[in-house]
């Protein structure tokens, strides 16, 4: 729930007891409307409370969204850097493999 609910909430309780004090008879029935008033106010704030938890739940759930998102670009990173390394390899070894063709190519021609 919204402050603006909760401060409603707590705002129709007072008007309650003041209602019942203005037009009730007996100390018994101001009671029960105390009663009923406090009962809705206690209601109020735990719901506040509650939204307050779901509002610190979702934060804690946000930093972790971003926590792995950090990490996730960082092993994309590392996985980039790796395949150019891969390709730098092959490109070198490739490279070698023609020059060893070509001596031995050079050798049987002989």
């Amino acid at each position: 729930m919204n402050k603006n609910v909760v401060n409603a909430l707590r705002g129709s309780a007072a008007a309650l007891v003041l209602l019942a004090a203005a037009g009730c008879q007996s100390n018994k029935a101001l009671d029960e409307v105390r009663a009923i008033a406090q009962g809705a106010d206690q209601k109020a704030t735990a719901a506040q409370n509650s939204a307050n938890a779901a509002a610190t739940s979702a934060s804690s759930a946000q930093n972790t969204a971003n926590a792995a998102k950090s990490a996730a670009d960082a092993a994309q990173s590392t996985a980039n850097q790796a395949l150019q390394a891969a390709q730098a390899a092959q490109t070198s070894a490739d490279a070698s493999n023609e020059k060893v063709d070509r001596m031995f190519k050079k050798s049987v021609s002989k």
